[in-house]
């Protein structure tokens, strides 16, 4: 199953960034727009993005401008970003065909938990399940399976598995894995990852030869073929 690709459209580039990363540790395909005149280019270029979140305040077209450009050709979800949290603004949006307003600051976990839940009432749906070498996710049941037996898993086991499961054969350092497992405000010792790793090794008992350390940076999932 194809991935779902989402349109992150903000002039901050570490904004960008910072959304981009969390999207793509769910499993979404990430483009990016430094402008309103990039954003409309794109989303007629690429024709099957599913969703598209959207900054108002931006240089050459802002948001509102490009949300009713896209709105005379498309009902694609929207969400929209902004540093404004005034009613008028929102009244705004929605009038002009957004179907989510979030105001900046903002958690990217909630973000990102808005977008997987605007796909679903628009029926658009993320895969459910990832399977690799003998371990089994299921995403809606937030349960894991090994060679077909239920494994218990913490919450943060969990999230690290699926997480290794989604960027497997890329070496990730500890750094990347705090930013996208434990958020970006998490200032925690690296450590900690180090020791879940551990535990998560031991549950998944042969399976754990998979988390491999790439020595002074972190680690890889590599599955056996």
């Amino acid at each position: 199953m194809e991935k779902l690709k989402v349109l992150v459209v903000d002039d901050e580039e570490r904004m960008r960034k910072l959304i981009s990363d969390f999207l793509k540790a769910k499993d979404f395909e990430v483009l990016e727009a430094a402008d309103g005149e990039e954003a409309i280019d794109l989303f007629f270029e690429e024709k099957d993005i599913s969703l598209l979140i959207l900054d108002v305040m931006m240089p050459k077209m802002d948001g509102w401008a490009v949300l009713k450009s896209i709105r005379e050709h498309s009902r694609v979800p929207v969400i929209m970003l902004t540093a404004r949290s005034e009613e008028t603004d929102e009244l705004r949006g929605f009038e002009y065909g957004a179907d989510e307003y979030i105001s900046k600051p903002f958690s990217p976990k909630i973000l990102v938990a808005r977008v997987e839940a605007l796909l679903r009432r628009s029926g658009i749906q993320q895969e459910e399940t990832v399977s690799v070498g003998g371990i089994e996710i299921d995403k809606s049941a937030h349960s894991v399976r090994v060679d077909g037996k239920e494994l218990e898993l913490s919450f943060k086991e969990y999230e690290l598995l699926l997480y290794f499961v989604e960027n497997r054969g890329i070496a990730l350092s500890r750094e990347k894995i705090l930013n996208n497992v434990w958020n970006y405000d998490y200032f925690g010792d690296a450590r900690t990852i180090d020791t879940h790793v551990k535990k998560l090794r031991a549950k998944l008992k042969s399976k754990g030869e998979y988390i491999r350390t790439v020595w002074g940076m972190g680690y890889k999932f590599d599955p056996e073929d």
